[in-house]
């Protein structure tokens, strides 16, 4: 008996720690709504863009459509819910630290996710953006092309046909990501933003709130705005006129 007592006691404790979980609402409905089609407007834009010819029209479309998804996600990152929020997962200094140093626990976006996240939409808007004013001479002038003299629409369409491959390189990063993910860390991130529902420890706060009507109705406004003030329809059509300087007499 001595030496089965002690045969016991030699052995290593072993601690259980029960983990619970449940199940949160992570991405509401308008933020799921805004990265699928967003996805779809970027595609088609980047499509017809390079096809060119008479899908240049459509083009134009796409880039309206993204600005006007874009300007929606804008106001719904301060007044959406919860995890929409711009400051629930903007990439301070000490949230990049505490993810470093591997204590990052909190739902939603990690802080090198966010700045995955903020690039592409910036990236997004600076590629729509310039090509309001761009021009190929053959197929396709923005919108806004007469609003800025010709020499600045030259810059802005060279730069709107080169960015498209810094966004492309950023969307395909952003799919490395979540296969890495889903492959090396067992976490889907897709099926969130479909069902927007993620499960989480049983202490994560805070839980997230629900999108408000009023919330909802001046983002949807904000992003009407944005895509008639693009659209080029408020402005005039003359074109802004070159400044040529006189050189001096002498």
């Amino acid at each position: 008996m001595t030496s089965s007592i002690m045969s016991n006691a030699s052995e290593p404790a072993i601690n259980t720690v029960v983990s619970h979980q449940k199940r949160i609402l992570l991405w509401d409905l308008p933020l799921r709504l805004f990265h699928w089609l967003l996805t779809i407007a970027i595609t088609i834009a980047t499509v017809t863009g390079f096809i060119g010819g008479n899908w240049m029209a459509l083009h134009g479309k796409a880039g309206l459509a993204i600005l006007g998804l874009l300007s929606f996600r804008l106001a719904w990152g301060f007044v959406g819910s919860t995890y929409a929020r711009f400051n629930s997962f903007f990439p301070s200094p000490s949230k990049i630290s505490l993810f470093l140093r591997g204590k990052w626990s909190a739902p939603g976006h990690n802080p090198l996710g966010a700045i995955s996240v903020l690039a592409l939409l910036l990236a997004a808007a600076a590629q729509a953006g310039s090509g309001l004013f761009s021009n190929n001479d053959i197929d396709f002038t923005g919108p806004l092309f007469n609003l800025v003299p010709e020499k600045t629409a030259a810059v802005l369409t060279s730069f709107h046909k080169l960015s498209i491959y810094a966004l492309l390189a950023l969307i395909a990063l952003h799919i490395f990501a979540i296969f890495w993910y889903l492959k090396i860390k067992k976490q889907n991130l897709v099926t969130p933003m479909l069902t927007g529902w993620k499960e989480v420890d049983d202490d994560v706060r805070p839980v997230a709130s629900k999108p408000r009507w009023l919330a909802l109705i001046l983002s949807l406004a904000f992003a009407a705005a944005t895509i008639y003030f693009a659209s080029g329809a408020y402005f005039p059509q003359t074109k802004v006129p070159e400044v040529v300087q006189e050189k001096p007499a002498w």
